[in-house]
């Protein structure tokens, strides 16, 4: 920032193995942002290294950094980021695209096995617009699943969405997680969501202040049937 240089993180050193689920928590200017960036490799660390299923990041071009996230990452927002005028099923497929090994048919196949798994089969054509917001979290987690991932990463991903939802899709990624196996690190500024992971890493002024794993993790589901006038989920 002009002639001075501010740290955004400062020695932050961590390991997420293999089927964890991890939140990441701390205040706004915390770090997580840039945190987010480099765990999604849109950003290199200045200093140290990042290792991301045995490739370090450091070492690879911008074309290789952009095949490296198509094929080992699978990004959930806040917004969603779904197109407009594109059904369930293409936003689904999107990722696919930029991957000329997979065909057509292919293709259609695991977008559906992806709108299954996150329960929206009945709901393929549908537009963005003629979805809820639940909905539209659903299909952009069915769009992160789609390239078979070795990590998801969600960005407040339930930040947009009522209390109600937010426990649908946490007890989603829950499900994700124990059923599947999927390894998941979720930024978080909402102590309930992280109560919902194995173990959360919180930030302050670009230090991790504390790593902790979760001794009594919440099940998302009993949550959700414990509110009232719940429907069926």
């Amino acid at each position: 920032m002009g002639s001075e240089i501010v740290k955004a993180l400062k020695s932050v050193s961590f390991s997420v193995e293999e089927g964890e689920f991890v939140t990441i928590m701390g205040s706004s200017g915390s770090g997580k942002t840039t945190l987010l960036n480099i765990l999604g490799c849109l950003d290199k660390p200045t200093i140290g290294d990042y290792i991301l299923d045995g490739v370090n990041i450091k070492k690879l071009s911008r074309n290789e950094l952009a095949r490296l996230r198509n094929e080992k990452i699978g990004f959930v927002f806040q917004a969603y980021n779904l197109l407009a005028r594109t059904s369930a099923r293409e936003n689904v497929e999107l990722p696919l695209l930029y991957n000329s090994s997979v065909s057509t048919k292919e293709r259609h196949e695991r977008s559906l096995k992806a709108l299954e798994s996150v329960k929206l089969e009945n709901r393929l054509d549908h537009l963005p617009n003629q979805l809820s917001g639940g909905q539209q979290q659903r299909v952009a987690i069915a769009r992160a699943l789609v390239n078979e991932p070795v990590m998801i990463l969600a960005d407040e991903a339930t930040g947009n969405l009522d209390s109600r939802t937010s426990y649908e899709i946490m007890a989603l990624m829950q499900e994700l997680n124990q059923k599947q196996g999927k390894t998941i690190v979720f930024v978080t500024h909402e102590p309930d969501i992280a109560a919902f992971s194995s173990r959360t890493i919180t930030l302050k002024d670009g230090k991790v202040i504390k790593d902790t794993k979760n001794e009594n993790v919440k099940s998302a589901k009993e949550v959700l049937m414990s509110l009232p006038n719940n429907d069926d989920y």
